[in-house]
């Protein structure tokens, strides 16, 4: 052996990297190929491969849904078609509304928004942004004597439902029922309603008819109207004598008909001293001259 010979037991380090040849035992060959060393002999196998590891595996959720399609061309252009068709509709239906708007506009006719009773609205009532100022006082106090004759005749129905129940008869109880029906919404028809529209001589007069109702039925004599059906002081002095109660029933109606009456005369008062500072006494007589000509004819 010569000293120049190379040591067989020592180890060569191989670079994989590298793209020249690395030298080897005798005239062999090593190389990286695949992930795996091979070391090439003359007249010999290559080695077999080392084992990879296995990739891991993707997640996969069994419960995803795929949204797969299932209406037609067909059934989709069929629905688009009916769209169409209530949006048509529908502008043809706002167009007749503000037609028929514009000809309430034009016609002067205002459609005034039901807000009383908050609880239950059924009249428009909204003293604050529609009546001037300096009359919201008298508005308000008319206001207030028209609940005070609905709170009358309700008392009235209750006051005779007591003589009722001492042997009065049902005759009276009926014909309070009536006074409150036809009362509570007449006089708002009549005057009190025409009075917060616009104060003219129609609501004075009804007005007045009105204070004349309240008087009489203060009073309720046995006239007109049948018996005690009115809780007037009449009718209570001659119920204390059968029944007490039925008596002080009746007279606490005497004293609400009393002020309702007092009330209602103060407000008629200030309407009539509107009327003539305003310059519109002349008025006044003029429509109740019309007024009169007319039912005379």
């Amino acid at each position: 052996m010569s000293r120049y010979d190379p040591n067989p037991f020592e180890e060569e380090e191989v670079n994989p990297f590298s793209e020249g040849t690395a030298k080897g035992k005798g005239s062999g060959q090593s190389s990286y190929v695949g992930g795996a060393f091979y070391t090439a002999h003359s007249g010999s196998v290559p080695s077999a491969p080392s084992r990879l590891s296995p990739l891991p595996h993707e997640p996969h959720d069994r419960g995803a849904t795929i949204d797969i399609p299932l209406d037609s061309s067909k059934d989709v252009k069929a629905k688009e078609k009916e769209l169409q068709a209530k949006e048509a509709e529908l502008k043809k239906r706002e167009q007749e509304i503000k037609r028929r708007e514009d000809a309430v506009a034009r016609a002067g006719i205002v459609i005034e928004e039901k807000n009383w009773p908050p609880f239950f609205p059924i009249i428009h009532h909204n003293i604050a942004d529609e009546i001037p100022i300096h009359l919201q006082r008298t508005q308000y106090v008319a206001f207030t004597t028209w609940l005070g004759l609905v709170l009358c005749l309700l008392w009235n129905i209750v006051a005779v439902t007591v003589a009722w129940s001492k042997g009065a008869g049902p005759t009276i109880w009926f014909l309070a029922i009536i006074y409150f029906i036809a009362g509570a919404p007449g006089s708002y028809v009549m005057w009190y309603r025409p009075l917060y529209r616009a104060m003219s001589i129609k609501p004075l007069t009804a007005r007045a008819v009105h204070i004349g109702f309240c008087v009489f039925a203060a009073v309720a004599p046995p006239i007109v109207f049948k018996g005690k059906s009115l809780a007037g002081i009449l009718p209570a002095i001659d119920l204390l004598g059968s029944s007490a109660l039925a008596g002080i029933f009746y007279i606490i109606g005497f004293a609400f008909f009393c002020l309702e009456s007092v009330i209602s005369i103060w407000v008629i008062q200030q309407v009539y001293r509107y009327f003539r500072g305003s310059g519109k006494t002349e008025e006044i007589k003029r429509q109740a001259a019309r007024g009169t000509v007319m039912a005379a004819l």
